[in-house]
């Protein structure tokens, strides 16, 4: 699987290779029992690791077959934590199956497009920065609405949610895009959750506690 870097986190990542240099140089400059710098070198080798891994942005593409379009693919890795019938209430104003997938620190932070069509409403909410995986998160805290119109006219909504470490969502896409399943909605920093809000007689594929991977698992089917 080919991996690269996402440009968000290019420059936090310069950053923190500075200040690690620095704060191992002072380290070896100042300490003459030897274990000292040795232990802030592994630290700062570890700590280096878990950036790299947190920005990482792997290739992904929909194997499934989607030429009616009613694959809805996962926008990204996690766990699913909530997958129930629910009133929304920002755009769609109707009964809605609300299927959330929380990300930890140490997964995937790209956000995939769930499902092709065009984009018909950005809006960026604040809020505040509760767990992310608690259910009040999806309407208290920081998040960002986008909603999908497929070509058969469905709209499903997607929620970016920040969460109590992170404290920005950025959003790529604009009302009136066309967009496909191997696009990005945008990115989240450090630990949040996505929400995708379908219609009633959506055959899901996942269940509560399922992994997923973003831009390849399929979670549902639109009723064609």
């Amino acid at each position: 699987m080919k991996v690269k870097i996402h440009h968000e986190g290019k420059n936090i990542i310069i950053v923190v290779l500075f200040i690690l240099v620095v704060v191992n140089a002072i380290a070896i400059q100042f300490f003459d029992y030897k274990p000292i710098p040795i232990a802030f070198a592994v630290i700062s080798i570890i700590l280096f690791a878990l950036v790299l891994n947190f920005f990482r942005l792997p290739h992904r593409h929909f194997k499934g077959a989607n030429e009616d379009g009613s694959a809805v693919v996962s926008s990204v890795d996690g766990t699913v934590v909530a997958l129930e019938e629910v009133y929304e209430d920002e755009y769609l104003h109707r009964n809605v199956i609300q299927l959330s997938v929380f990300m930890t620190v140490f997964n995937v932070h790209a956000n995939w497009v769930p499902v092709a069509g065009e984009v018909t409403y950005v809006k960026h909410h604040s809020g505040r920065f509760l767990a992310a995986n608690l259910p009040k998160s999806s309407t208290d805290n920081e998040r960002s609405a986008i909603v999908i119109k497929t070509s058969h006219g469905e709209e499903i909504l997607v929620r970016q949610i920040a969460g109590a470490v992170a404290r920005r969502i950025v959003t790529y896409v604009d009302a009136g895009e066309t967009v496909n399943l191997d696009d990005f909605i945008g990115f989240i920093k450090f630990g949040s959750r996505v929400d995708i809000f379908l219609p009633l007689d959506t055959d899901i594929k996942v269940k509560l506690g399922d992994k997923t991977w973003g831009g390849e698992t399929e979670v549902a089917r639109l009723k064609r």
